[in-house]
């Protein structure tokens, strides 16, 4: 009997998650669901290389089109996949104290860790990390805190280019986080919903400035935050036309994919029930919304979202997809520039 072909499915404008190393049926069930167009995985989804190879296989083959498979994998404390090989990363807030003593090596080493982080990842079916975080460190914020590269947002922009670059090298694009700046305010957005309180003017010259100055071209993806900012919006970014379309499109040009940030989080509660969050941030001009940890509220979304996604958000989503092959695992440790990336990563101080 011949093998039914999988429909082609466009990305769809959700991207869920799925609870452990292998794939249910009830998971493979959703992931064929129109509206479902990515997967994030977490710690909870590894404990091998050649398992975490075999899940990502089964997600990419679940239809037609290969859905965009995702991970918070920055280095530091934000690093999914640490055993079995994989190499250990530093905390960004390492690199910008190595550029305040050395700038040019900063650079260097940044370009490296890309490369590791995203040549690691994609060596394992991971097509995306949500990396780097442009959020500048005013030393006030928690959840941020050594995620951070530096405080003036110059170096910022410098080093992410220069870990941008290295992603690149890899295959994977990079995606800056969140717009347009968490690291003023103290609360945890996953937990609580921050305010900063400072003027438009503020945030555009200091903590968004990354933004403008490296574009899509550098950042083919950026995440809002959870944040309000009353002076400019009475909603989170993430939910504010004000700040995806009039700002972010408008006044600084931007084209690339714009993801919400988790509706599950407490950041997001304002907005209402999980439907009221999706349409809030998409309504926005959020491109794909995340539904984290919380299968049943990804189903509920599922079923009552009524929604065409854009042409243009579809085809920024497809951009976001490698666009040559990696190699295995195998291959890539025998390769000359990963064995000296790796050795560069011991140098900087751990995060």
């Amino acid at each position: 009997m011949a093998k039914k072909q999988k429909t082609p499915l466009p990305p769809g404008p959700v991207m869920v998650d799925v609870a452990g190393t292998t794939l249910t049926k009830e998971e493979k069930r959703r992931l064929r669901h129109p509206l479902v167009g990515g997967v994030i995985l977490f710690a909870r989804n590894f404990e091998s290389r050649r398992q975490l190879c075999a899940l990502t296989r089964k997600i990419h083959r679940a239809r037609g089109e290969p859905l965009l498979i995702a991970v918070d994998h920055e280095g530091g404390r934000v690093q999914r996949f640490r055993e079995d090989g994989f190499t250990p990363l530093p905390a960004m807030q390492a690199l910008g104290r190595l550029w305040d003593r050395d700038p040019l090596t900063a650079m260097r080493l940044a370009t490296e860790a890309g490369y590791v982080l995203a040549a690691e990842l994609r060596a394992c079916g991971v097509d995306l990390s949500f990396t780097p975080v442009l959020d500048l460190d005013y030393g006030v914020s928690q959840v941020i805190g050594n995620r951070a590269f530096h405080r003036d947002p110059r170096v910022v922009a410098m080093l992410a280019r220069a870990l941008a670059q290295g992603l690149a090298q890899a295959g994977m694009a990079a995606c800056g986080k969140h717009f347009p700046g968490h690291g003023f305010v103290g609360a945890d957005s996953h937990h609580e919903i921050p305010v900063d309180p400072r003027a438009l003017e503020r945030i555009l010259k200091d903590d968004a400035a990354p933004y403008a100055w490296l574009g899509d071209a550098v950042l083919p993806a950026v995440m809002p935050a959870h944040v309000i900012y009353p002076k400019v919006d009475k909603r989170p970014a993430g939910f504010s036309r004000r700040w995806v379309q009039d700002i972010l499109r408008g006044q600084l040009g931007y084209d690339g994919v714009v993801f919400s940030d988790d509706l599950t989080m407490e950041g997001a509660a304002v907005a209402g029930d999980i439907l009221a969050r999706a349409q809030a941030a998409l309504g926005a001009g959020c491109d794909m919304v995340l539904v984290c940890n919380r299968p049943d509220l990804a189903d509920d979304l599922l079923a009552r979202l009524d929604v065409a996604h854009p042409p243009e958000s579809v085809a920024r989503i497809r951009r976001l997809m490698p666009r040559f092959a990696a190699p295995d695992w195998d291959t890539l440790q025998a390769e000359t520039r990963h064995q000296h990336a790796r050795r560069l990563q011991s140098q900087i101080v751990p995060g």
